[in-house]
């Protein structure tokens, strides 16, 4: 935790006016967007379901009500998320606003951990923040029942409220058991929120955490900042390496993939190349885990290659990249993954390469897990329009949105926007790979994989190809006209479809499922994009932006005059200072928009930085005698 004892700015008597703890503890003029709707709802006892996207400020939605409702004289505010390496910077965070925060994890030892349990029974705490395993335990359930019979029972948060879902992305099964806040305290309101849930695991949220009763509040699902690219897969780590040199010289980045040795082969891969690079999987030590998450959230310029282990919570605004080198399961976890850039506003890339490997992998695992029929189902759906979202030809942001409700217009800033790609029918060439796959299982007997359908289909007569006597099949050579590329692109769509399977326990060899009638009939139809190969797509299918030098100030700071970029540059200089001693990311001390905003007043004087964004009550007194300092020096 931070070492400055808070201020009580969250005390008995201040202030419980929305509005005025906005301005006071957390240094902002007005709410933004629903945010004022969602807080006087809570603030008045109401439950709610908030779906806001990554960086909508969610956060806010839950902790002006606790403030406020701690002022009140209501008491404790539990938060249950679902990372403890991330209370932390969340609880810091708080503390350098000057409220009364704390957090309940397996990281304070007994003695720590008795003082906090004490200081909440006391109604002291204003935010209590716990994982979900340590909410149902009975020790923390009795504790609760102590504080409701007090009346010091105050609002329940539930962050990563997807996580309750079976249909969502991040399943977690300890979740489920947080029904019983409903059952054993049916007084206290309740909020639930998340970035990323779909009809179907929103109805489950409700049903699952007992909200049939709560008001929801579903904001826009668009991050306008965030230029979507998806490229075809070819030499992908080089791809990727392209990429970021091209694009992202020095920037702070996030890469996923889907396999622990991955991970650390594309670390490694991009230290060799000069990036700063470090990987995060659950396979790595706990304590080297956390040095490297730290790391990425406290220093500059570092790229995280993990899998997707790594991400919840993390609220590092200047993350200029997302990129995917495996496709994810849904577009849930693409959403969520992909939200994780460009928190403050200024433009970031999210960049995905994927291929027939990809969709071979995924569909697998759904029909080899032990789940029902029923969820499998659902599972394949999920997948189905994810690869919809990557084959597609037309606005990627149209498509994104539309899979959680939202109509929108073709956005200008996806690849198919800027470079609009060429599309072609390829019904002849699925006929004629189905039809292939058919005459060879009926000639030899076995399956095979997609290289030899595609051989014989092109009439290549390789040593396998005579070896089994292919070459005498009739579509020997029927698809001579077709590509590789182009070939493999129809499986894919194929295999996602259910058109064509994959038999994983026979050496993934493909065979006819019932899907593919229709298209032998000539009843389905499949359209494609047209495969570019040029270097462009190869390394991100658009226009080069223009790369600032390294060194160059953050976006936030991109105005200001040269006087004002050395202020900037020193500010950042004694913010990193500060956050080192504090043991905290730079940004929960200032955001760069707020040392921006400072640069440009230049202040002479404490009142001078009244009404700048981001600055509240405790951080003016804390911090703004050495902001005057540092600025005096120009």
């Amino acid at each position: 935790m931070s070492s400055l004892a808070p201020l009580p700015l969250d005390a008995p008597g201040s202030s419980s006016a929305p509005a005025d703890i906005l301005h006071e503890v957390f240094g902002y003029s007005q709410f933004r967007g629903p945010q004022q709707d969602i807080v006087d709802h809570v603030v008045g006892g109401g439950d709610a379901l908030v779906l806001m996207p990554t960086g909508g400020g969610k956060s806010l939605c839950y902790q002006i009500p606790a403030i406020a409702r701690q002022r009140a004289g209501r008491g404790v505010s539990v938060v249950v998320s679902p990372l403890i390496a991330l209370m932390h910077d969340q609880v810091g965070a708080l503390h350098e606003a000057g409220v009364n925060a704390a957090f309940l994890n397996s990281t304070l030892d007994w003695e720590q951990t008795q003082d906090v349990e004490r200081r909440m029974l006391r109604g002291e705490i204003t935010l209590l923040y716990a994982a979900p395993e340590r909410v149902n335990t009975p020790r923390f359930l009795s504790q609760l029942d102590s504080l409701k019979e007090r009346g010091k029972l105050s609002l329940f948060a539930i962050d990563e409220a997807h996580c309750v879902s079976q249909w969502g992305h991040d399943f977690r099964p300890e979740y489920r058991a947080l029904t019983v806040l409903h059952e054993r305290y049916p007084g206290v309101p309740r909020i639930a929120l998340t970035a990323t849930a779909d009809a179907l695991t929103r109805a489950d949220i409700v049903e699952r955490l007992q909200l049939e009763e709560a008001r929801q509040f579903v904001s826009s699902f668009d991050r306008p900042n965030i230029r979507y690219t998806i490229v075809e897969k070819k030499e992908a780590t080089t791809q990727l390496l392209r990429f970021i040199e091209r694009e992202h010289e020095g920037d702070a980045g996030v890469v996923y993939c889907q396999s622990r040795k991955r991970v650390e082969d594309v670390a490694v891969m991009l230290k060799g190349a000069g990036i700063n690079a470090l990987p995060y999987h659950a396979g790595l030590d706990a304590a080297l885990r956390q040095k490297h998450q730290d790391r990425f959230l406290r220093e500059e310029g570092v790229v995280m290659v993990a899998t997707i282990a790594f991400g919840m919570g993390i609220d590092k605004p200047d993350v200029r990249f997302v990129g995917h080198l495996d496709m994810p399961k849904n577009i849930e976890g693409y959403y969520q993954e992909t939200g994780r850039a460009g928190r403050d506003g200024a433009p970031a890339d999210a960049w995905m390469t994927y291929g027939l490997q990809d969709v071979v992998n995924q569909r697998r695992m759904i029909d080899e897990s032990p789940a029902g029929e029923e969820f499998k189902q659902v599972m394949r759906g999920k997948l189905d329009a994810l690869l919809s979202l990557a084959e597609a030809s037309d606005c990627r942001r149209v498509r994104l949105l539309g899979y959680f409700g939202e109509k929108s217009t073709p956005c200008g800033n996806c690849d198919n926007c800027l470079n609009p790609p060429q599309v072609w029918d390829g019904t002849d060439a699925a006929r004629k790979l189905l039809s292939t796959i058919y005459r060879v299982q009926q000639l030899s007997g076995i399956s095979f994989g997609a290289g030899h359908i595609m051989d014989i289909l092109r009439g290549k007569e390789t040593e396998k190809v005579k070896q089994f006597g292919h070459e005498r099949i009739s579509t020997f050579g029927i698809g001579a006209e077709f590509s590789e590329v182009q070939l493999r692109g129809v499986l894919r769509q194929l295999i996602a479809t259910g058109a064509l399977a994959v038999d994983a326990e026979a050496f993934n060899t493909l065979k006819l499922t019932e899907g593919s009638r229709a298209v032998l009939k000539g009843e389905a139809n499949v359209t494609l994009r047209e495969s570019v190969s040029s270097p462009a797509a190869r390394g991100g299918g658009k226009p080069r932006r223009e790369k600032a030098a390294r060194g160059a100030p953050s976006p936030a700071a991109a105005a200001l005059d040269g006087d004002g970029q050395k202020r900037f540059e020193a500010l950042k200089a004694w913010r990193a200072e500060v956050a080192r001693e504090h043991n905290l990311p730079a940004y929960v001390i200032f955001h760069d928009a707020t040392l921006a905003a400072i640069s440009e007043r230049a202040p002479a004087t404490l009142e001078d930085l009244q009404g700048i964004s981001g600055i509240g009550t405790k951080k003016l007194e804390a911090y703004g005698s050495e902001v005057l300092r540092v600025c005096s020096a120009f």
